[in-house]
């Protein structure tokens, strides 16, 4: 299991703005696929308390990551898990991981944890000085959007960064939640819907 501090800044792009980022950076035929699973329960208590639980799924393998708020960003828990491990998760809830167990005890959960979802995405990424570039084209609930993110160390330096980056290719900031927080908005939407 692993831990990282999460701090980024992100804007929604149309998708013409993604494919000139593409080009501009070179990186039309780096994009890779990979999906997020999501889970909760059937109440959304992760959801309530701001944090998230997903199975990330590239072509070298699945990765169940927590996300819950940290001070500046989000704390990431991160546990590499098998086939089998994840089957389990999806059929039953069950999570073996116990370092992963642990850090999700804090949230008492009452309910079954339960799958809602999948996003896919395809992700073309570049590091710069200044942080990681990442570009994102995804699909989650018959949703279709583009938006770019930036990975960075230094929330102020980034943040400056990030705003120049968009200015130098006439982009205009436009807030984007999480992935995860779209998925969620949407489900719930479609559930009360």
């Amino acid at each position: 299991m692993t831990q990282e501090v999460e701090i980024e800044f992100k804007s929604m792009l149309t998708k013409d703005e993604y494919e000139m980022l593409l080009a501009a950076y070179d990186l039309t035929d780096e994009v890779k696929w990979q999906a997020n699973d999501y889970f909760d329960t059937p109440t959304f208590e992760l959801k309530n308390h701001g944090a998230a639980l997903r199975i990330r799924e590239k072509k070298n393998g699945q990765v169940l990551t927590l996300k819950q708020p940290h001070e500046v960003g989000l704390l990431e828990t991160h546990a590499a898990i098998n086939e089998e491990e994840a089957e389990n998760l999806f059929k039953y809830g069950i999570i073996h991981d116990d370092q992963m167990t642990a850090a999700l005890a804090p949230f008492n959960l009452s309910g079954p944890l339960e799958h809602l979802g999948r996003l896919e995405t395809k992700r073309a990424e570049i590091a710069t000085p200044d942080g990681l570039l990442v570009l994102d084209e995804s699909h989650y609930l018959e949703i279709h959007d583009y938006e770019i993110e930036f990975e960075v160390t230094d929330e102020a330096r980034g943040k400056i960064a990030f705003e120049q980056l968009l200015r130098e290719h006439v982009i205009p900031l436009r807030p984007a939640k999480n992935k995860i927080v779209r998925f969620m908005e949407e489900k719930v939407r479609r559930n009360q819907g």
